[in-house]
């Protein structure tokens, strides 16, 4: 008898989650109007090593990344989102960044966590973050090529473990399910004007459906802290970029 009723309860919260994904694209695509597709997502498996949907067996970020359809087909319309997760229930929710949708910056989860906690004590406003359990990432509002080019040759030093995801790049949007596990909120949503609590998380059980469009910071005011933190968490010596001046 447990084990019928321990069956039927993951069902009930795999049904959940299913919904919740979708109840998610609609509103990135039509409430905040940002272009979404599925992404690949994983082959069914057992227990919680399951492998990407792709052809490739060593997958990078498996589950986490278009591929068909193509990242081009990501689109803001509410019937072609609809069709695409009733049919694929469990796929992740890939947004196409940049142009008029929130630009990426992403590093390590753990120079992330240092990062917040940098930009709190200065009392700096942050938009969304996503947190896996490997990278965070922070949306910010567009930025051109050549604006972040402006602001990466001002560094010292660029890590590679800091990556930017601007026009025709890629995020992974909550609470999509992934090879690293569930893409979640770290810092929600907030409209602009809204406050948040103690170290911004008060915001984190918002309810993301009839909220106005996220409030996102730009690049430049993110930017040093998101530098400094990545090389004290990685070092030096962990990949990057020697820019002159």
């Amino acid at each position: 008898m447990r084990e019928i009723l321990g069956r039927r309860r993951k069902l009930s919260l795999r049904r959940a989650g299913r919904s919740a994904v979708l109840t998610a694209a609609l509103t990135y695509a039509t409430e905040w109007q940002w272009p979404v597709l599925p992404g690949v997502g994983l082959r069914p498996g057992i227990g919680r090593v399951r492998e990407c949907g792709c052809p490739d067996p060593d997958c990078a970020v498996p589950g986490a990344h278009p591929f068909d359809p193509g990242l081009l087909a990501a689109t803001t319309d509410a019937r072609m989102v609809r069709w695409w997760w009733t049919n694929r229930p469990e796929a992740p929710v890939v947004l196409a960044t940049g142009g008029r949708a929130p630009c990426v910056v992403s590093l390590p989860a753990v120079a992330g966590a240092r990062a917040l906690a940098a930009f709190d004590r200065a009392g700096v406003r942050l938009g969304p973050v996503v947190a896996t359990p490997t990278r965070w990432s922070l949306l910010v509002a567009p930025y051109s090529l050549e604006v972040l080019g402006e602001l990466l040759h001002s560094q010292d030093w660029v890590p590679g473990a800091l990556r930017f995801h601007g026009e025709g790049g890629y995020a992974v949007l909550p609470p999509s399910p992934t090879g690293a596990g569930r893409v979640r909120w770290e810092r929600a949503p907030r409209p602009a004007g809204a406050t948040a609590g103690r170290g911004g998380r008060s915001a984190s059980k918002r309810r993301l459906d009839g909220l106005a469009r996220p409030w996102l910071p730009d690049v430049a005011t993110v930017i040093d802290v998101l530098v400094e933190q990545t090389v004290g968490a990685t070092g030096s010596q962990g990949g990057g970029t020697r820019l002159a001046h």
